[in-house]
């Protein structure tokens, strides 16, 4: 007779908020957690103090046991992290492992430890977007939808078996920030029924689909130079796409301005970069199709604001029409 899951030994590995959200629920399903692996702490904050993870941080306030290897190759550069971590794994005699986020690739060895392998929460309709960017380029492809895939994990990069799958609308002003917590949420309320299924024997394995394969690449700080030679539409789904990572900018008399609001207009062609004609509350630059109105800007150092509120400094930086915003190299 199959165990209750209540009775799985349950391992996690995720390190932000994410991933913390999937634990959550496991915690308030009462499942047994002998281990939680997530990333080491890392600088963060003006006066990058160490940091633990969003994962860390729940798990201690829970008393779990928690490990943070810089590596989980044993033949990497980290050979003793990954050899602590075997130890831990093992010890912990894991019915299933479940992966959120974590930010580490998990070698073969890790995958054979659980008895019933390694469950990753994937933030992408599988096989749509694979890699370690989902969420933030189904918005910046036009994605009407996304959602949560629950992957038996294999050797592959998001190749493994479909589990459960369920879909999740992309609203026209949605951004990374506000779909991914959306997303999160939904994974955690998924986890547990599928869990009590897998401990039944009843989570049928689905293989993906060849077609339609995409790779979300991660996102590059390269990537956020605006390219006024774009299409407005493109530069205005970037502009979500990036926010809070790493954030669309341009330049200007040697200040790198951090676009985060953008709306698509229509305007007479003009050279990419000009700055046109527009209302009193908003700046409006020629793309290489439409314009766009920029809503919301940053200066460095500074705050978030609407761009009626920044428009006094723009006049005194000879942001006016006419002028022309610089282009990427």
């Amino acid at each position: 007779m199959p165990e209750a899951a209540g009775g799985l030994r349950v391992g996690f590995a995720g390190t932000p908020d994410f991933a913390a959200r999937a634990l959550q629920a496991l915690l308030e399903a009462g499942a047994t957690l002998p281990l939680v692996l997530t990333q080491p702490d890392r600088p963060a904050g003006r006066g990058m103090k160490l940091q633990a993870s969003a994962v860390k941080q729940l798990a201690l306030q829970h008393g779990l046991h928690v490990a943070q290897p810089r590596s989980l190759r044993l033949d990497g550069k980290y050979p003793d992290d990954a050899a602590a971590a075997r130890d831990a794994l093992q010890a912990a005699r894991l019915d299933v492992l479940v992966v959120a986020a974590y930010g580490l690739i998990l070698p073969a060895w890790v995958l054979a430890v659980p008895r019933l392998g390694c469950i990753n929460i994937h933030g992408s309709l599988l096989p749509r977007w694979r890699g370690a960017a989902p969420i933030q380029r189904a918005i910046e492809a036009g994605d009407a939808q996304t959602g949560i895939t629950l992957m038996q994990m294999d050797a592959g990069l998001d190749t493994g078996d479909i589990l459960r799958m369920e879909a999740l609308p992309i609203g026209a002003d949605d951004s990374s920030a506000t779909l991914t917590p959306r997303l999160a949420d939904l994974g955690a309320r998924m986890l547990w029924p599928a869990l009590q299924d897998l401990a039944r024997g009843a989570l049928p394995r689905q293989p993906q689909p060849a077609e339609g394969v995409n790779y979300a690449h991660k996102i590059d700080k390269a990537e956020a130079a605006i390219d006024w030679r774009l299409p407005a539409e493109q530069i205005e789904r970037r502009v979500r796409a990036f926010d809070p990572f790493p954030g669309a900018s341009f330049s200007w008399q040697g200040e790198a301005l951090k676009l985060w609001r953008a709306a698509c207009v229509e305007a007479a062609p003009a050279a990419p970069g000009t700055l046109l004609p527009a209302g009193a509350d908003r700046l409006r630059v020629a793309c290489g199709s439409g314009a766009l109105d920029l809503l919301e800007l940053q200066r460095p150092g500074g705050k978030r604001q609407p761009v009626a509120a920044l428009l006094p400094w723009a006049l005194s930086a000879g942001l006016v029409p006419g002028q022309r915003l610089p282009l990427p190299d």
